[in-house]
């Protein structure tokens, strides 16, 4: 059968159905193991979100929009990371099964959608492992005197020929952070951990060093003639849009649900914990560096250590340096552990061949999965300057927020009623395997051989699914055409305003049709745990905040994106539709829950 769309919905209450059958995982039905606590959930979120980028960010981004209201525009990147946050804890809590975002696409969008999530997020973290392992090699060079004195396993190579030098320091550090993650998911996140721990240790000195100096100094930085917010709070915004993707990490814990020892609780307070502490500790480093230096004398490539260097604190930079190494390594880290689980949860479904979900019995990791992908980064790190391709990045995560926050629209407002059943032979109803929800009763009534009769409840209930199916899908709708509007300045001023009158009432209609509907009862308090707040306002906010991030990456970004997305579309329409675990299903009405 083709892929699902709106009908081909799973149950919301069977998060592990979905193609997930131990037969199917390949490895003699042994899953991955439950060890992760909230320590080793916030040491996997801290490291993933903390890269190198704070080092640098803090220069460019004051220099060119925030000027001192730095710390203003990183609390506002931080509140709307939060949004997408928010959603990733409810659905975490429902549905705690390896795969994050793809995962709860399949569930309650679709598998056509689910495979695109899928296979975008597979290109961010090949991409984003790759980039950040490149960035190693010249932070190292500051121990060893400059690039020419590195050992020749550390420094670039230049081949005649080539325009981008060979980096076999980003590939050997990829395979061993791959031949860690083998090991198994208690050990790397230990691993993590202890770097993660060290890292945020350098940022308390940075902190506590920059302080004093402020202090003692009068924190010259913010007696500027042009004020805290120098260019308006036009600058301040443009700045948070920039720093957002500095919070990108945190969705690195949701694809570890399946380790976790008690999801429902561990999950959503892992991902709390993590965007806090990295809110913190960006905004305090952002305070000291702006103040000790006016924003405008700012070094734009070594901003931290160049603000100690002024003050005469140039044996700074080696702990600055320091920092940023171990940044990098526990980003490289988090950025290769999510992809071989959304790619085992992809085999599992039977998107992919189905050796990719073996998980080994002695590591309970997926280990071919996990080689695989640290094979492919390494390449890349080794061959290319992946630096061009990091707008290519956002928009696989920026595409799994939205994903996740329309998720949170369908389950709460129009949860799948049907459920997919297999069918050993077609056209008898003795075929239909049962489903732990419905009652004898319904079984008794059975009308043909693919559901019962559905009773008036049922059909009302239907109705009010699919009306508020068509609010949701018109909210998305509107967010586009307003985020269009906006985005596009170079339309005319009649066009922009006719858009964004349509888009803003699309939205403003839709939302008013899903509270008048409410929200299923039937839904509710299935979590186990945490649940969403502000529901629908708090999804719908999310998907305007990430679609204008969307339309704001430039085209080749898109282009290249384009290509990549339709290659994967071949993929799932000549294999992926084939061999889905939804072939060959027929479609059974669940009762009410």
């Amino acid at each position: 059968m083709g892929g699902p769309s709106w009908p081909d919905l799973q149950c919301p209450g069977a998060a592990e159905a979905g193609g997930r059958a131990d037969a199917a995982d390949g490895g003699g039905g042994q899953r991955l193991a439950k060890t992760l606590t909230i320590p080793h959930l916030a040491a996997i979120g801290v490291g993933s979100t903390i890269g190198a980028g704070i080092y640098v960010l803090v220069g460019t981004v004051a220099r060119e929009h925030t000027g001192p209201g730095l710390t203003v525009s990183f609390l506002i990147a931080g509140v709307s990371a939060a949004l997408s946050a928010l959603c990733y804890a409810e659905l975490s809590c429902r549905f705690p099964s390896a795969g994050s975002a793809y995962h709860y696409s399949y569930i309650c969008i679709g598998e056509s959608v689910a495979w695109l999530i899928g296979w975008a997020l597979i290109l961010e973290y090949t991409i984003g492992g790759s980039s950040v392992a490149r960035g190693i090699s010249p932070n190292l060079a500051l121990f060893f005197g400059g690039q020419d004195k590195l050992p020749f396993f550390l420094a670039q190579v230049h081949v005649k020929g080539l325009d981008t030098p060979l980096d076999p320091c980003a590939a050997i550090l990829v395979l061993i952070v791959t031949a860690l993650l083998c090991l198994g998911i208690k050990e790397s996140s230990f691993v993590e951990g202890i770097i993660t721990t060290a890292n945020i240790i350098v940022m308390l000195f940075v902190i506590c060093a920059g302080g004093w100096l402020g202090f003692r100094n009068g924190w010259v930085g913010y007696k500027g003639p042009e004020g805290y917010f120098p260019n308006g709070v036009g600058g301040v915004i443009s700045g948070s849009a920039t720093l957002f993707f500095a919070f990108i990490g945190f969705d690195t814990v949701a694809s570890t649900a399946e380790e976790v020892k008690n999801p429902q609780r561990d999950l959503p307070l892992g991902m709390g914990l993590t965007l806090t502490l990295c809110c913190f500790l960006y905004m305090m480093v952002s305070a000291v560096v702006v103040g000790l230096v006016p924003y405008r004398a700012i070094d734009p490539n070594t901003p931290i250590s160049s603000a100690f260097a002024q003050y005469g604190m140039q044996w700074a930079e080696y702990v600055v340096s320091s920092g940023a190494v171990l940044a990098l390594i526990a980003s490289l880290i988090g950025g290769i552990l999510p992809q071989p689980r959304i790619i085992m949860a992809m085999a599992r479904d039977g998107l992919l061949p189905p050796l990719f979900s073996a998980v080994n019995r002695q590591t309970q990791v997926p280990i071919l999965s996990t080689i695989l992908t640290g094979t492919c980064a390494a390449i890349l790190a080794f061959l290319m300057d992946v630096s061009q391709l990091a707008g290519m990045v956002s928009v696989g995560t920026l595409l799994a927020f939205t994903t996740v926050a329309v998720s949170v629209l369908v389950v709460r407002y129009a949860p799948p009623y049907e459920m997919p059943m297999e069918v050993a032979l077609a056209g008898t109803p003795e075929t239909l395997t049962s489903c732990s929800g419905h009652s004898e009763q319904d079984e008794q009534n059975l009308e043909d051989p693919f559901g019962n009769a559905p009773t008036v409840s049922e059909i009302a209930s239907k109705a009010r699914r699919q009306k508020a199916m068509r609010s949701i899908v018109l909210i998305c709708l509107g967010a586009i055409i307003f985020i269009s509007a906006v985005s596009f300045s170079s339309l005319p001023f009649y066009v922009q305003m006719t858009a964004c009158t349509i888009g803003g009432l699309l939205l403003l209609s839709s939302s008013i049709v899903l509270l008048c509907i409410g929200q299923d009862k039937s839904s509710l308090g299935q979590t186990g745990g945490f649940m969403c707040p502000l529901v629908p306002f708090l999804p719908i906010c999310c998907i305007i905040v990430n679609a204008y991030l969307l339309m704001n990456l430039g085209s080749h970004t898109w282009i290249r994106v384009s290509i990549w997305m339709a290659a994967g579309a071949l993929i799932y329409l000549f294999y992926g539709i084939k061999h889905s675990s939804l072939a060959g299903m027929a479609y059974h009405r669940i009762s009410p829950m």
